[in-house]
């Protein structure tokens, strides 16, 4: 188990906030050396804690303002179908989830337009039968794992 403690949520939370802080700027704001926060960002990164190292991009800023949360239905275990749903660049997120749905998808696309016909592709995936699309109107937030509190990561 990929256990982390108190000092390292912290630093998770503000590589989350600024991925391009200095060791130094991380170990002032944890209390620790540059060299002591530069040891514990690499074992995070090491353990698998830290999968990768990305920017926060505006999807509209870069035509992709329509977002939709997509419920895919099937009449077979879709548990093997990632490749499929990878293929489709459209879809950011792919769950194979329990419920009245098999497979939950996280979409962003330019235009409603577009949205439909990502829907349309979704029925070509082997074993889909069904969708049904969620689309958001407004984002209030969207919270980054960081620097959340529990015992295990």
């Amino acid at each position: 188990m990929k256990r982390v403690d108190d000092i390292d949520r912290e630093l998770l939370g503000l590589l989350q906030e600024d991925a391009t802080q200095s060791y130094a700027a991380l170990g002032q704001a944890v209390g620790l050396s540059p060299a002591a926060a530069h040891e514990r960002v690499r074992k995070l990164r090491e353990r698998g804690v830290i999968r990768r190292t990305t920017i926060d991009v505006d999807p509209a800023a870069v035509g992709r303002g329509v977002l939709a949360f997509v419920m895919v239905d099937s009449k077979s275990w879709m548990g093997e179908s990632a490749a499929a749903f990878a293929a489709l660049p459209e879809i950011q997120e792919a769950h194979v989830i329990a419920g009245s749905a098999s497979v939950l998808v996280k979409v962003r696309t330019s235009t409603t337009e577009e949205l439909q016909d990502v829907l349309r592709r979704l029925y070509a995936v082997e074993g889909v039968s069904g969708t049904q699309a969620t689309i958001v109107l407004e984002t209030f937030f969207e919270r980054p794992l960081g620097g959340m509190p529990g015992g295990a990561a």
